[in-house]
């Protein structure tokens, strides 16, 4: 069957994606293989975005954006045969570097006419999708905080972490792995279906996108200097390593609250009230890779 590829443009992803693009894209794009670019205007516009997408028996589905962007449209291919890519233009970028996807437009572009594919999980965390990581705590603080800055970037998503180090506070939360109930007072509880946030930092080197299986990070409190400790790791892709995360590896999860909190999924932030149940799907959703791809990190 004969490729026909759906490119869906945010125009106001992280980086603010440009027409220079989009000419990028048509110019660079084999001219033998059938595209269409359609332009998502803002969130009201998704539905018209989706109409289009399931209507005409499109093979892949190209996401071009940031973390959110990706998100979304990967979310409506569940329970789909549709290929899906990614031209990265956001902030971070998490899943697409997972992929080993080029954060260069003209060489991503190669890569998606190549058309290398791999299955990989996702998980659900009260019935919402999501492909990298998802949590509560304190990156759950920051994504909410960073989704209402004016300024993008990772100058300022460095910017907001750093201002909210010294003033957040761990908290007590219970929760239920593999059939065992556990308490512990944590600075962060990460769920980890890829092992990075995006930018290259590895929460969780050693998940793994195809195993069924999440790894769950639960970050103490470190103080400050713990906390630098624990970013130097982070850097080097050895988080795992340090003494203030403790890992459980599972396929499904709960995480006991009383009242509402604030989650992420993939960066996007949310707010949920009461229990956060947390599941992977394994094996389901299709999409390119680069040559260099490995499910995770650390074999």
């Amino acid at each position: 069957m004969a490729r026909k590829l759906l490119f869906i443009v945010n125009p106001n992803a992280g980086k603010k994606i440009s027409d220079k693009l989009i000419e990028t894209i048509n110019n660079e794009f084999p001219k033998d293989v059938y595209y269409q670019i359609v332009i998502w205007k803002d969130k009201n516009h998704f539905k018209e975005v989706l109409d289009i997408l399931h209507s005409q028996n499109y093979t892949d589905v190209i996401a071009v954006g940031g973390d959110g962007t990706v998100n979304q449209v990967a979310s409506s291919l569940i329970n789909t045969s549709i290929t899906f890519g990614i031209v990265p233009a956001g902030s971070g970028n998490g899943l697409a570097r997972s992929l080993k996807l080029s954060m260069n437009v003209s060489e991503v572009i190669k890569q998606i006419a190549a058309g290398k594919t791999e299955v990989i999980d996702y998980g659900v965390v009260n019935e919402r999708p999501f492909f990298c990581t998802s949590g509560i705590g304190f990156d759950a603080h920051i994504g909410n905080l960073f989704a209402t800055s004016v300024k993008r970037g990772l100058q300022s998503y460095v910017k907001i972490t750093i201002r909210e180090l010294v003033k957040y506070k761990g908290k007590n939360y219970t929760l239920s792995i593999n059939g065992d109930t556990i308490k512990r007072k944590a600075f962060l509880i990460t769920v980890a279906n890829a092992g990075q946030y995006g930018n290259e930092f590895y929460i969780a080197p050693q998940a793994n996108l195809q195993d069924g299986q999440f790894h769950v990070v639960i970050l103490r409190p470190t103080g400050v200097f713990g906390a630098i400790s624990l970013f130097v790791k982070i850097l080097s892709k050895k988080a795992h390593q340090s003494k203030y995360i403790e890992t459980f590896v599972t396929n499904d999860l709960s995480i006991i609250e009383n009242g509402n909190t604030t989650i992420h999924y993939d960066g996007e932030p949310a707010q949920f009230s009461g229990n956060l149940t947390y599941k992977c799907q394994h094996h389901q959703l299709k999409v390119i890779v680069g040559e260099g791809f490995k499910p995770s990190l650390i074999p």
